[in-house]
């Protein structure tokens, strides 16, 4: 989710049904379409600055593109991981794919030339898709924080309570729910409601693309969307992590007890350790957010931009994280490069010790 204002990168933006003067032209002003008035004004980045910024953005959307796509095509492939749990880190993973080619290259190219060129129409779904990602990540972390709780704090009831259709049940609601908010709040304009004509006379211009928000939608939209989740998913991994502790100290039993539970809990530190992480990239933006209505929507357009990509960021560090953590991503990643998920019967490989 964004909100940036229509002087993103630049302090200088055209007011719609501003006429352009024979003085502005002289001046050598540049606006995004020099023939239309209400036109955006371009800011214009050095070539060194503007190839440095494609490669750098360009390289995040790819990194995160072909990162997700690791995490997908191994639970995809191999029937081992096929499990619940597994369900959802796929539909988080596709989430972030999803986000690595649907906003982060458009927003490269916003970013990196000041002007949006692909449209009003492609805008408004380029904005609802992005609003929609940004919640379907944190429903999806959501769902993994209660299968974990089950795993480790119910572990007699887990089977039954977090079942394969339960968990699609979840997916379902976590991408239909997302989709419903993100695209109602832009084709419904409810992010402007009741300052529709502030709005037009002073924000949108053309060759813009924002999410601009009044005071009360602001603060709507960023409590239910992260503070709300994000408080409930912290108090939640505190809970699992106080008793796990006490699992630790007690299953003492068994070598089959304490491999189980060791395995459990080594999974949920490395998902808790994917929700710290996107608390963390999404905090700074949601702050933010909640301020700017508040202060005159005067936040420096370089500070929201700079924002909005270390939030994006996030959807590039997490395949990082399973790579890091998860010793069955690194085995399905020298056989998917090696070519043997080609071979047959791939699928049933063992990827770990159950």
């Amino acid at each position: 989710m964004k909100i940036i204002k229509d002087k993103i990168l630049s302090t200088t933006t055209m007011e719609p049904g501003t006429s352009l003067s024979k003085a502005d032209i002289v001046e050598n002003i540049l606006l995004c379409f020099e023939s239309v008035n209400g036109s955006c004004k371009m800011s214009i980045f050095p070539p060194t600055i503007r190839v440095l910024l494609y490669l750098l953005l360009g390289s995040m959307s790819v990194l995160t593109v072909c990162g997700n796509l690791l995490v997908i095509i191994p639970i995809i492939h191999f029937k081992q991981l096929h499990t619940p749990t597994n369900y959802l880190i796929l539909s988080l993973a596709v989430s972030d794919l999803l986000l690595g080619v649907l906003v982060m290259l458009p927003r490269m190219v916003y970013s990196a030339e000041s002007c949006w060129y692909f449209g009003d129409l492609f805008c408004k779904i380029y904005t609802s898709t992005d609003v929609m990602l940004c919640n379907t990540s944190i429903l999806n972390l959501c769902f993994i924080s209660i299968d974990r709780y089950y795993a480790v704090c119910r572990p007699l009831l887990y089977r039954i309570k977090i079942t394969v259709q339960v968990v699609l049940i979840m997916i379902l609601v976590t991408w239909t729910v997302s989709a419903g908010v993100g695209f109602s709040m832009i084709f419904l304009e409810l992010n402007i409601w009741g300052m529709e004509d502030f709005y037009y006379k002073n924000v949108a211009c053309e060759g813009g693309c924002i999410l601009f928000q009044n005071k009360v939608s602001s603060i709507v939209a960023s409590v239910l969307s992260f503070y709300i989740p994000g408080v409930g998913m912290l108090s939640i991994y505190l809970k699992i992590f106080l008793i796990a502790q006490r699992q630790a100290r007690s299953i003492q039993g068994t070598t089959n007890q304490n491999s189980v539970g060791k395995s459990q809990r080594k999974a949920t530190k490395t998902l808790a350790i994917i929700m710290g992480v996107f608390l963390s990239f999404w905090t700074p933006f949601f702050v933010i957010n909640c301020i700017d209505p508040f202060i005159s929507y005067s936040t420096p357009p370089i500070l929201f931009e700079t924002f909005i990509w270390i939030a994006y960021l996030n959807s590039t560090i997490n395949p990082m994280v399973y790579a890091f953590f998860y010793s069955w991503f690194r085995r399905a990643f020298r056989m998917i490069i090696g070519g043997q998920i080609f071979q047959p019967d791939s699928s049933e490989i063992q990827l770990f010790s159950e």
